[in-house]
């Protein structure tokens, strides 16, 4: 192996600069070898070096070889490098345009495998070779395109919510400068519109030409002032041959500036009777993009506020318990291990688990749930639930990052920066946009110019100028981001996170969904639910024997069986000559009796008759649950039945799904009786019985053979295979445990209501997202021509500078606004507050 060298010699090859970067699949000493020659091929590579216990390549690279073509190397050689994610603030994005622009200078670095941005956030998502490709190498590929950019370790929504806000007050600002600079020009250009004998007036105490230089001197103040912005971002983007919506803005304005100026300055310049002064027009363009932008920024801080209320539940400071005595420190001190001390009222500091004391907790911002949940010693707590009237002491068990309430914000965050697949059609349109724009607006000025009707270059200028205002492509950059922002948001707040923007349109498609049995349509553990005991015979003395027996044993129905004599209160003795028979039962002496309990072939062996009770166990058995018998000194004594409680809400769950045109289907690996049983209990049709993982991905293959798209709902662990073959994977959550990989969504709570609540907002979100597109591109396919002028040829009027920018500018806040209706989507059905199954005895 050659040496490693962590640092690069300049002085030795200069533009040389050391690398290091993890390399999965090393295995031995000829993987090593073999991932070090594919290195060494590289042109300018040296110091090569692998690390076979760290599982990294680190080498110094010289100038004539890209990064990226390590990673290639690698993978050539049979290894992989991963990927990894890096987060940017992008600053001047203002429009469809712009996303296209940096996506295209980021992706273009090598090593980068895909790059997204989003307008509504003003944040890149780069995925890139890990340890290849550096920050400031992205940096420098936005900056190249004339863009500022920062990178940031994770987006974080208070951030984003500071610099919404900042960016809002920004815009006030200016536009209050805008406004009252601009109002004069107004008053003096529109005022004998208004009142009569105003400009007889104007003319009494100052004559034209010092109107116009008055005039002249305000637009100049505007245009340098708060029209300076679009100028300095649009006027770099022109000359770089990448034009944008702040260059239509700037052409726009600029243009009616810079011919107003000629005319108030020069009018001899200009053929005529054309030397018509358009100050107003400028500032208002100005003014009026300037309050779009206001309302829109204004608007847009408000589609993150379900993150930001989110990290907002977890309190600043815990109170820990140290040498016996309580210390209050910042959250952010806290360590695994501390023991945190929560008072009624309070939010819970930290996840952890319940030491001492009891309580109610709300847990209804992270799982959806209204009810409060109960904590006793041993139960988990998620940090920033809020606590009831009871206090309880918790050892912290994850802090920072590891947290729930931080997964949670991942996961949100990740879907909202995420594009659709609907998205392609927007960039693929709005990428070739702009200078289409500028190309039908230099050709409505050529052809007024020769066919207008005379002073023409002042109906050529006009007509040109509002073609360039109000085509300008915001609504279009907004109408997608927008929606998803807002809606992942408030699935969030209702216990529903989608893991990735793609599904949250896939879901909106699915025909069928299928379900997995335990631990999603029941409880997942089971329980004993019925107790028939045999004429003559005591229920509860006959559970308090059988259960003595079946508490020496480890299967999970004598588990059900003792835990139901113990809710019950009644004592369990000491059993001698315990027996278990495989696939059978158990039996023992307590107290002197004999018990026997198991199914019906074991007291069979034993020689015990159960015709009293046969019909009573089919009965039980059709309806899902176990039957068992129990036999006390050689006599029937009791039928006893464990199952595995349906939900409470899962028959309404599956009414409302295929309510909703959505086909329901039943895949588990359990026996077809006790399936089918529960299949009938909650109205579902279709049930594939006692498949293995792989029979599941095959149950789920034919369902889309015969309904179309498919969800698979599971645990995310045991169906992993089923949920990455479905078209939408959905995991059954905790609220404790949703790093669910093999998930595409995660229901937060075990409430199937969740399932609803995902179709209904995937739904709701893709409507919503239709129609901002069909309003962005309808508004400009139609206003556009009027723009031109299209109306004057047939008598109608022409379309002002001052309304196309009015216009464009509604039309993102319309969007926007559009979007924020998702924050009332589907308000939470009330639903049952208990789960569970009751144990029910009943005569024979």
């Amino acid at each position: 192996m050659s040496s490693a060298s962590s640092s690069a010699s300049p002085s030795a090859s200069p533009g040389a600069r050391a690398l290091g970067f993890p390399v999965t699949g090393l295995s031995c000493a000829s993987c090593v070898g073999r991932v070090e020659r594919a290195l060494a091929a590289l042109p300018g590579a040296r110091d090569i070096a692998v690390n076979l216990a760290a599982g990294r390549a680190s080498l110094t690279l010289g100038p004539e070889t890209a990064p990226g073509a390590l990673a290639e190397a690698v993978a050539a050689a049979g290894y992989a490098v991963p990927e990894a994610e890096t987060v940017l603030r992008v600053e001047g994005l203002s429009c469809a345009s712009c996303v296209g622009r940096v996506e295209r200078a980021l992706a273009a670095i090598p090593g980068v495998a895909g790059a997204s941005v989003n307008l509504a956030t003003a944040e890149a998502r780069v995925r890139h070779a890990e340890g290849l490709v550096g920050a400031a190498d992205l940096v420098a590929a936005v900056e190249a395109a004339g863009y500022g950019a920062e990178a940031v370790g994770a987006a974080a929504a208070p951030g984003t919510a500071d610099r919404n806000e900042a960016e809002a007050a920004g815009l006030r600002r200016d536009l209050r400068a805008a406004v009252l600079l601009s109002l004069p020009i107004v008053v003096l250009d529109m005022g004998g519109h208004l009142v009569p004998g105003f400009h007889h007036a104007l003319a009494g105490l100052a004559d034209g030409r010092t109107l116009a230089l008055v005039q002249a001197a305000l637009a100049t103040l505007v245009v340098a002032g708060p029209g300076r912005r679009f100028f300095a971002r649009g006027v770099p983007g022109l000359l770089r041959g990448h034009p944008d919506m702040n260059a239509l803005v700037a052409l726009g304005a600029g243009a009616a500036y810079l011919y107003s100026l000629v005319s108030a300055l020069a009018p001899g310049l200009l053929p005529a009777g054309s030397a018509h002064l358009y100050f107003e027009a400028s500032v208002l363009i100005v003014t009026l993009i300037l309050l779009g932008r206001f309302l829109e920024a204004r608007a847009r801080g408000r589609t993150g506020q379900a993150i930001a209320r989110l990290l907002g539940l977890a309190p600043k400071t815990a109170r820990v318990l140290r040498d016996g005595a309580e210390t209050e420190i910042p959250l952010d001190a806290l360590r695994v291990g501390d023991i945190v001390r929560v008072r009624p009222g309070e939010r819970v500091a930290a996840d952890g688990t319940v030491v001492a004391g009891a309580s109610f907790v709300d847990e209804s911002m992270v799982t959806g749930e209204s009810a409060p949940v109960r904590k006793a010693p041993g139960a988990a707590t998620v940090g920033g639930t809020l606590n009831g009237s009871g206090g309880f002491d918790l050892r912290v068990e994850r802090v920072g990052a590891d947290t729930v309430l931080a997964q949670i914000v991942r996961m949100v965050q990740a879907a909202q920066g995420a594009k659709l697949p609907i998205q392609a059609l927007v960039d693929r349109v709005t990428g070739r946009f702009v200078p289409a724009v500028m190309a039908i607006s230099a050709a409505t000025f050529l052809a007024w110019l020769a066919l207008g009707p005379e002073p023409a270059l002042g109906h050529a200028l006009v007509n040109a100028i509002a073609v360039l205002i109000i085509a300008c492509p915001c609504a279009m950059g907004l109408a997608t981001p927008t929606s998803i922002m807002v809606g992942t948001g408030r699935a969030a707040e209702r216990g529903v996170l989608f893991r990735n923007g793609t599904a949250l349109q896939a879901l909106r498609g699915v025909r069928a969904i299928a379900l997995d049995k335990t631990g999603t349509l029941t409880e997942g553990h089971p329980r004993l639910t019925d107790l028939v005991p045999a004429p003559g015979m005591d229920g509860a003395a006959v559970l308090a024997l059988a259960a003595s027996v079946e508490a020496r044993s480890e299967h999970p129905v004598a588990e059900a069986i003792a835990a139901a004599a113990r809710e019950r209160g009644l004592a369990l003795a000491a059993v001698e000559d315990f027996e278990a028979v495989p696939g059978h039962g158990v039996a023992g002496r307590v107290g002197g009796r004999r018990v026997a309990v198991g199914a019906r072939r074991y007291m069979e062996r034993l020689g015990i008759g159960t015709q009293a009770l046969a019909a009573e166990a089919e009965r039980l058995a059709q309806a899902g649950a176990s039957p068992l018998y129990a036999a006390v000194d050689g006599r029937l004594a009791a039928l006893v039945a464990v199952a595995d409680p349906v939900k409470v809400g899962a028959a309404e769950a599956v009414a409302a799904l295929r309510a909703r045109g959505v086909a329901v289907a039943m895949v588990t690996g359990d026996d077809r009786r006790t399936a089918e049983g529960v299949a009938r209990l909650l109205g579902i049709a279709e049930v594939a019985a006692e498949v293995l993982p792989a029979g599941k991905v095959e149950a789920v293959q034919r369902l889309r053979a015969a309904h179309g798209a498919v969800a698979f709902v599971g645990d995310g662990i045991n169906d992993a295979p089923a949920l990455a073959e479905a078209d939408v994977g959905i995991a059954i959550g905790t609220g404790t445990d949703i790093a669910v990989e093999s998930a595409d969504v995660v229901l937060m709570s075990g409430d199937l209501d969740g399932l609803v609540t995902a179709l209904d907002l995937s739904r709701a979100v893709m409507r919503n997202i239709r129609q901002n597109l069909f309003w962005a591109f309808a508004y400009n396919a139609a206003l556009i021509p009027v723009a031109a002028g299209a109306l004057t040829l047939v008598g109608g009027p022409a379309l002002s500078p001052v309304l196309a920018a009015g216009a464009m500018a509604l039309s993102s806040v319309f969007v926007v606004g559009n979007a924020l209706r998702l924050r009332r989507s589907g308000p939470r059905r009330p639903g049952p507050t208990a789960g569970g199954a009751r144990l029910v005895e009943r005569p024979a």
